[in-house]
């Protein structure tokens, strides 16, 4: 007799679901590096720039927020 579900067929499966489990949280882990690495160091002005790039706000919106921003 082989054993356990043949040539270590018990460990073999344990290895894999490791590697499974292994993968999910180094995606996990990749993908909040990537979003704190795209959110550190941008100012109120930075993201109000991108706001009204994107359309967001319109120019007076922008020139408002924009005001208020400069004189806190």
């Amino acid at each position: 007799m082989m054993g356990m579900y043949g040539l270590g067929g018990g460990w073999m499966m344990v290895f894999w679901w490791v590697i499974i489990f292994a993968a999910i949280i180094g995606i996990i882990n990749l993908i909040k590096r990537n979003q704190s690495e795209n959110t550190v160091g941008e100012t109120a002005l930075d993201i109000l720039r991108k706001r009204y790039a994107r359309g967001e706000i319109d120019t007076g919106e922008f020139e408002r927020i924009k005001k208020e921003i400069l004189d806190s």
